[in-house]
């Protein structure tokens, strides 16, 4: 079997390609800096925006990605893009990327904090949560890795449904029209971020209010949060 074709990208030096790699800003109590954390939440929130910087500017393409832990240094993420796409013949968007992951995210209102009462001196502010994945991007034009590719995609989607959905379900030829309709996507990453906005710098009293706030939310994401502010929150001391 031939190898994967890559697809070429014309040489050129682009200098925004360093500002695309440069580091997310993350105070020291919002950091995690464990990557089984990270890959854990990117497992767990596989959408991510792809990022890539060529001589027509930045470009984000939003595609779910399957991370391969076991490959390379710090893992693998392996994706598709429809070929009408322009990102994979964009100048300079083989090469370096930045991938953006992001998880449950709320709005937190000065109202909760019991500071509001005392000195008034508080403001709103919005949690969430944020891993950022910097790599190595190629765009792969091979039949067999797509095929892999996308079985594996729909297997971890599909497992645990009553009757999962697979490739093999659909017609051999309409199944593959669709792959000669895509590029695949692959990430070697180099670096992992992650940031957990959630409350760290409060006081106890205030983090208690939060986490009452949130709870009591009828949005499903808010809870969400609640739990993650409860988790994150300071030894009390």
């Amino acid at each position: 079997m031939e190898p994967p074709r890559v697809l070429p990208s014309r040489a050129r030096t682009l200098t925004i390609t360093l500002h695309i790699l440069a580091p997310m800003y993350i105070p020291k109590t919002n950091a995690e800096n464990r990557p089984e954390v990270m890959l854990d939440f990117i497992e767990a929130h596989p959408l991510g925006a792809l990022v890539t910087a060529s001589a027509e500017g930045l470009f984000a393409t939003h595609l779910p990605l399957v991370l391969h832990r076991a490959r390379g240094e710090r893992g693998v993420l392996e994706g598709h893009v429809a070929r009408a796409n322009p990102h994979h013949r964009l100048d300079g968007a083989a090469g370096e990327a930045l991938v953006i992951f992001t998880g449950p995210d709320a709005y937190v209102t000065p109202s909760w904090y019991p500071a509001k009462a005392e000195h008034g001196r508080v403001v709103p502010t919005w949690n969430y949560v944020a891993v950022h994945a910097h790599g190595t991007l190629r765009f792969i034009d091979d039949a067999a890795f797509l095929r892999r590719h996308l079985d594996e995609l729909t297997h971890r989607h599909e497992a645990g449904r009553e009757a999962p959905w697979a490739t093999g379900d659909a017609p051999a030829d309409y199944i593959a029209g669709l792959e000669r309709a895509i590029v695949g996507v692959e990430i070697t990453i180099t670096r992992l971020e992650g940031k957990w906005k959630m409350s760290q710098n409060r006081p106890d009293a205030d983090i208690d209010g939060v986490v009452a706030g949130l709870s009591g939310a009828a949005d499903p994401g808010a809870r969400a949060v609640a739990e993650i502010v409860q988790a994150r929150r300071p030894p009390r001391g």
